[in-house]
């Protein structure tokens, strides 16, 4: 009887164990089915190649198979509330791993920090390895699974994302869909003269078929990166590099680049990234004759991983990254029946926000929010004040025209009052890529030096100061009131200014754009107690209006949105509205007191900063103020 009992219970075991497999094999049978036959119509619609798919379909089995017990836990819990990124108390936030805390286990000893930010979402800017150098911010990626190692390894990266979910909060990673660097193992191979790897890249031998895109396709970089092509002498051909001569564009017109990079996304989603940010995903289809952007290609593209995600690892999002107008924005959510990402930036009303604090005039801004408030509920937006990149002043200009604004000089005025050039502007910072030929340019610089925070420090003037806050905090309070998420930018919180020692490094002196990358100031997190300091009065402002949001449920992204007019072209009037309550947001985006001539006569409202109850009817608002209003229940 001893000797048969361990047979017996291993067989239990092992019936267990059984079972278990089986389980988790319908689970993936189940999901697959499900996509099957769009999947399939998609991928031989874009590639006819019945091979290549089915080595698709084996490696996603594989990856579902390596995804960890608790990541599997976490995608049934996600699949049962699909919203779980949309509700009211998401907050993100973006930030450099090396200049925030070092190293990725830096970053999980702060973790206490970043939820005392009230942050449940954090946004790891690149940290997969590239060459220094030549690395563009970290976008010229030389290995998909490994981590730049002065930042640590990717089991330093799955350490975080585990101590990250255990937390709640949730990990966001670039993933760069466009290109690879040129040193990449593909990307040498090809060099080396390899076909099979140059056929993953798009090469020619001579320029004749580079001239022919050149003809319809922009440039991006027209000053610090011209043309769409590299020459390469010891090959002596064209490789297409349509950011920088370091980035080489991938072809996917090879089922090849797609599958490899399919597998790239689903790797980095099993090491618990919650949410993958495609970057650059315009760009990724070429075709003759065409500008290269936004093909219906690209949207299979996208369309196709979506469901994979869907497949495989369901509890992740995808963040499109498509930095164009608003009309070119929308398409990359896809339909309800067939959706693409799940978020998308708000780049547009990000560069409208900045022209409005210039201006002085809500009317360009409050075009842009009936834009996003004739949009299904369904669509999420990523909003944000300031992130790593320039501010490209891409506004409707031919709106603008109608009211004697025109293109070159309204550029112009942009850029030289957020330098701090135009009279009576409180604004530091610099242009970036600047075009001495058109005059065009783009403008780089931390929210509170566009705020006056660096003038009023350096001036040490208190009342500029606590205008500069004011001005601060008002648009940190109109961010989270917006239709979507909100994202701040590390630094933000603690009214970080310009760092102008970049320029000391000769890798990063020739990209104005780190003017705003700098190191986290750690001493100043020190004085966020102290009341009477900068940092002290924005921390503690800043995180009033986060928990009034984390506790509203009205500011959950599928609440209605829509315009209030006020009736004053000073101030922005905007409606949020459920089952959960009406709330009004007065934002004076001018300096002096203005009257938001609104007339709400569904009862009293009250000011969920101030506390004060009073009628929504002709509402004083001082300059550079705001009011969240939030009707009485009876």
């Amino acid at each position: 009887m001893e000797k048969k009992e361990p047979i017996k219970k291993n067989q239990e075991i092992a019936k267990k164990k059984n079972s278990i497999s089986a389980e988790r094999e319908k689970i993936f049978e189940t999901r697959l089915t499900r996509h099957m036959d769009e999947l399939k119509w998609l991928y031989m619609e874009l590639y006819d190649s019945t091979e290549h798919f089915e080595s698709l379909l084996n490696n996603l089995e594989q990856f579902y198979d390596q995804r960890k017990a608790e990541l599997k836990v976490l995608d049934k819990k996600r699949e049962q509330d699909p919203g779980w990124y949309r509700k009211n108390g998401m907050l993100g936030m973006m930030l450099y791993v090396d200049q925030f805390a070092g190293t990725l286990n830096g970053v999980r000893e702060k973790l206490d920090y970043i939820k005392r930010c009230n942050v449940n979402y954090v946004h790891l800017m690149p940290l997969l390895d590239t060459v220094e150098g030549r690395s563009d911010g970290g976008y010229a990626v030389a290995d998909f699974r490994k981590v730049q190692e002065k930042l640590g390894t990717m089991e330093d990266l799955e350490k975080l994302a585990s101590e990250c979910h255990k937390e709640g909060i949730s990990l966001c990673l670039d993933f760069v869909m466009n290109h690879t660097s040129e040193d990449h193992e593909w990307a040498k191979r090809a060099r080396a003269g390899e076909k099979e790897y140059q056929d993953r890249y798009f090469f020619f031998d001579n320029y004749s078929m580079p001239a022919m895109y050149e003809k319809t396709v922009p440039q991006v970089f027209p000053t610090t990166a011209p043309g769409n092509f590299t020459w390469l002498p010891e090959r002596q051909e064209f490789v297409m590099t349509t950011f920088y001569p370091y980035q080489w564009d991938l072809n996917y017109r090879n089922p090849v680049v797609f599958n490899e990079m399919v597998y790239n996304f689903l790797y980095l989603a099993n090491q618990g990234i919650d949410v993958l940010r495609i970057d650059a995903v315009p760009y990724i289809w070429k075709q003759i004759g065409t500008n290269c952007r936004n093909l219906p290609q690209v949207h299979t593209i996208v369309r196709m991983m979506r469901m994979i995600g869907e497949i495989v690892c369901p509890g992740i999002v995808l963040l499109g990254e498509v930095v164009m107008e608003p009309d070119k924005v929308a398409p990359y959510f896809g339909t309800v029946e067939k959706p693409e990402c799940h978020m998308l930036y708000n780049v547009t009303t990000m560069a409208t926000t900045w022209h409005t604090v210039a201006t002085r005039d809500v009317r360009l801004l409050k075009r842009q929010m009936e834009i996003i408030s004739g949009l299904p509920s369904d669509y999420t937006f990523l909003n944000y004040l300031r992130c790593h990149d320039d501010i490209g002043w891409g506004l409707d200009y031919p709106l603008l025209e109608n009211w004697g604004s025109y293109q070159v000089p309204h550029k112009k005025y942009l850029n030289d009052y957020f330098t701090g050039k135009w009279e009576g502007s409180v604004s530091r910072g610099e242009l970036y890529n600047e075009d001495f030929v058109t005059g065009d340019a783009r403008f780089c610089a931390t929210t509170a030096s566009m705020c006056g925070v660096e003038k009023a420090g350096f001036e040490q003037n208190e009342e500029a100061m606590d205008a500069a806050i004011q001005t601060d905090v008002m648009l940190h309070a109109y961010m989270l009131f917006l239709s979507g998420i909100p994202m701040l930018y590390s630094g933000d919180e603690i009214g970080q200014v310009n760092d102008y020692t970049y320029k000391e490094d000769p890798n990063k002196a020739p990209d104005s754009r780190y003017i705003h990358r700098g190191k986290f100031n750690w001493e100043l997190v020190e004085n966020i107690d102290k009341p009477e300091t900068v940092q002290g009065k924005l921390f503690a402002r800043l995180g009033q209006l986060e928990e009034i949001r984390a506790e509203e449920k009205v500011f959950d992204a599928s609440a209605g949105f829509r315009i209030l007019e006020t009736w004053d072209d000073g101030i922005l009037g905007l409606v949020r509205e459920s089952e959960e309550g009406k709330l009004l947001g007065l934002f004076n985006f001018s300096d002096e007191f203005r009257i938001a001539w609104i007339n709400e006569e569904d009862g009293m409202y009250q000011d969920l900063v101030g506390g004060n109850v009073f009628k929504a009817s002709a509402v004083g608002v001082d300059g550079h103020s705001f009011y969240w209003l939030k009707r009485k229940d009876g």
